[in-house]
């Protein structure tokens, strides 16, 4: 009976050992994703999600929340951002609504694409577009162009009813960014990308060492990727063919050269 009881006891003491490390070994419900998007979003400039290109978050949040996201836009790019809301069932009318901002937070007007939407009631999901203008790599202080740096997404419900305030939503938000080539290229660049905290880099970096910026994403051939574009390519183009249009209009206008000398008396 005591080697009964002995053997008990240590199996219950592995059984309570092997307990703490069962629990360890699974994935917690922020990391058991499926290598896609974020899963959050933020309530705030400050607090907004990162989401890279071409690559969708998702979010679970309250109807009336405001969601925020950001995401890294280049020179030359212009930006198609996508937000689908899935509602809950039995909701009456709502308004929702996209807005995006630049790296200065000044709101940026859409080219096209629904940016506000009403879901009449009982509607699965409301669909929210907004295709930006194209992104500069330069601008004059008092133009509201769009520039290269970080971009912040809000999106919220405009009208509801107090019925279908607090209500669980399901949302996605994607986007992605057409390359509009040399047609869209400038004289000039900024100094550096509208980028949070990218100001005070050096002078962190020089008394602290390497630092993160507030804002970690950017274009995946960074922030110079858009100093080559198919305008280099025209532009050379266009001076191999001046140049043998040259040489062409030269040896048709020349004439047949200097005549032949003729002795006297020929």
């Amino acid at each position: 009976m005591r080697a009964v009881r002995v053997l008990s006891a240590a199996l219950l003491m592995l059984g309570l050992a092997a307990a703490p490390a069962a629990a360890d070994s699974s994935p917690s419900p922020e990391a058991s994703g499926d290598g896609g998007g974020p899963t959050r979003a933020g309530t705030s400039f400050r607090t907004a999600t990162e989401v890279e290109q071409e690559q969708t978050a998702t979010a679970r949040a309250s109807t009336g929340d405001y969601l925020y996201w950001s995401f890294p836009a280049d020179a030359g790019q212009r930006p198609t951002v996508r937000a689908t809301v899935k509602l809950p069932e039995g909701h009456a009318a709502e308004t929702w609504q996209i807005d995006v901002y630049d790296g200065l937070r000044r709101r940026q007007a859409c080219q096209y694409g629904a940016q506000t939407r009403t879901a009449v009631a009982g509607a699965a999901s409301v669909e929210l577009s907004c295709v930006l203008r194209t992104v500069r790599a330069w601008s004059e202080p008092w133009a509201d162009d769009p520039l290269p740096g970080t971009y912040y997404v809000r999106l919220t419900a405009l009208k509801l009813s107090a019925d279908d305030l607090g209500k669980p939503v399901d949302t996605e938000l994607r986007v992605e960014s057409k390359d509009m080539g040399g047609a869209a290229a400038v004289d000039g660049s900024l100094s550096e990308p509208l980028v949070p905290g990218i100001g005070s880099r050096e002078k962190e970096e020089a008394l602290h060492g390497p630092k993160t910026v507030l804002a970690e994403l950017e274009p995946e051939d960074g922030w110079t990727s858009g100093w080559w574009s198919d305008r280099w390519i025209w532009t050379a183009a266009g001076g191999a063919l001046a140049a043998l249009a040259g040489v062409l209009g030269y040896r048709l206008t020349r004439g047949p050269g200097r005549p032949r000398h003729v002795p006297p008396g020929a």
